[in-house]
């Protein structure tokens, strides 16, 4: 397959927090492959700026570290690295004082896309906006990416926002969200705008239901103090499994731009209904063997904090009238899988007895691992003996279906870097789609909070609590199993 990799302009990106466990596993690695891809000009610039005392080669020999550890030798074998290292300086910085910005000021260039990646928690936004302005350092054209978690309640949600307001518009603004940078999430799109084979059913008439999980095999270990105040609901469902939903609900936008598509996005989160609280399943991991539970985990032997949830979910539009949402994510649980599956009814009438009534056209979307789509398809089993039905797969796993030179292969990070850089904000969450999404969450979370309600245990390796069978069992449905 010919390379399609398309150059950005040459820019300076500044990584605040650049010396943090973000920088190392993902931003860096991932700025190396763009750099070896040819997609980055040799004459750009990525400054590292944190407290810690460091030289540019001492930040050099870090980047070259993180690199060895997080990208495969084969990838990195007659690879560009020095000439990558080159583009690579140091500033220690003060986020909260005024050491350093003087001479941060002194490395940018004008004549260049500026970018800053604000990889440090959002208690520091509003220091590093006001510094980047009072230094002369920002201007009308500079670009700011934010990371999770946008707040912890609509509150704080719409103070971030006013603080990042007070210095930068919105356009200027990338709230980065790893999950819409996953291929097969903005194939999401092109399946379903693309092709008239899916969008006239894509609606009630059809679907009987849309399960969207995402589940992990770890536990919240090495972060139990920050979990245990965030929990599943904060954590993933409003803003990961939120996005997903908006996608997969969301109506036609009049064209692929930002705002057109974001628009669509919003009108989706606001007509979420309230959801009842025995559509809500909570759980927490039990211990097993030697492996500790989500409370021991957590340093906290009364949490109430869940590590799965399981919610049924209800868009109150024409299209999705009666269609429930089912959505679930947790920790510890027997594969790590995100997917969404798209189930569509039975036929109106079925010519072939009750035995038709077992088989389903179901459209599965994986995100992880082995991205790709499947669609499950009705035919007749070959051979003799009548009619016999049978499930086959149509099946389009990405690394088979469209080979790709690795120089193709976007990590979601690189490739909703590189959309900073081209000034591209399709993929990045608005500043009233974060703040819808908490005013249908803060309600949800109130609720069990005044009631008391405690999470159900769950066997690590399982699929969750048992209740969250029920939630769809009792109405004739059930969960896909969760498999790698």
């Amino acid at each position: 397959m010919v390379s399609r990799v398309i150059p950005v302009d040459p820019f300076d990106l500044v990584i605040f927090g650049g010396t943090g466990d973000l920088a190392r596993r993902k931003i860096l690695p991932g700025l190396f492959r763009r750099f070896k891809a040819g997609q980055i000009p040799e004459d750009s610039r990525i400054i590292g700026a944190s407290r810690s005392d460091l030289s540019d080669d001492d930040y050099r020999r870090f980047t070259k570290e993180a690199i060895e550890e997080f990208i495969p030798e084969d990838e990195r074998r007659n690879s560009p690295l020095d000439k990558f290292l080159d583009c690579l300086h140091f500033v220690t910085i003060d986020a909260t004082g005024e050491a350093g910005w003087q001479q941060l000021s002194d490395k940018m260039r004008d004549n260049v896309v500026n970018a800053f990646y604000f990889s440090v928690a959002p208690s520091l936004f509003g220091a590093l906006a006001e510094r980047l302005h009072t230094y002369g350092i920002a201007d009308a054209k500079t670009r700011i990416v934010v990371e999770k978690p946008f707040g912890r309640d609509l509150e704080s949600a719409r103070a971030l926002n006013a603080t990042l307001a007070e210095h930068f518009k919105e356009t200027q603004i990338y709230r980065i969200d790893h999950y819409l940078g996953k291929e097969t999430v903005q194939n999401l799109m092109a399946v379903r705008f693309a092709n008239v084979l899916f969008e006239p059913l894509w609606n009630a008439q059809y679907v009987d239901h849309i399960q969207i999980t995402v589940a992990e095999t770890v536990g919240v270990g090495g972060r139990g103090a920050y979990y245990d105040k965030s929990g599943a609901m904060r954590d993933m469902v409003q803003n990961h499994l939120m996005q997903l939903l908006c996608l997969i609900a969301m109506e036609p936008p009049s064209r692929f731009d930002p705002d057109s598509v974001r628009d669509e996005k919003l009108k989706v989160i606001r007509a979420l209904e309230p959801v009842q609280p025995y559509h809500i399943v909570r759980g927490q991991y039990d211990a097993e063997g030697d492996a500790p539970s989500y409370r021991q985990d957590a340093e906290n032997p009364r949490s109430l904090t869940e590590s799965f949830i399981a919610l049924r979910v209800h868009v109150s539009n024409w299209r999705w009238a009666g269609t429930p949402f089912f959505l679930r994510t947790g920790k510890r649980l027997k594969a790590r899988t995100s997917e969404i599956a798209v189930v569509f009814k039975d036929a109106p009438h079925s010519i072939f007895g009750q035995e038709a009534g077992t088989h389903r056209n179901i459209l599965t979307i994986r995100l992880q691992p082995n991205e790709g789509m499947t669609l499950g398809v009705t035919i007749k089993e070959p051979g003799p003996g009548g009619m016999r039905l049978i499930d086959v797969p149509l099946d389009m796993t990405f690394a088979d279906a469209l080979p790709q030179e690795a120089e193709d292969v976007h990590d979601a990070y690189e490739r909703l870097i590189m959309d900073v850089i081209r000034g591209n904000q399709t993929l990045f969450m608005r500043g009233d789609e974060v703040e819808a999404a908490w005013a249908w969450t803060d309600p949800i979370i109130d609720g069990w909070e005044s009631r008391g309600e405690a999470p159900k245990p769950y066997e690590p390796g399982t699929a969750g609590p048992e209740d969250a069978m029920m939630l769809m069992m009792r109405e004739g449905r059930k969960w896909r199993e969760i498999k790698e």
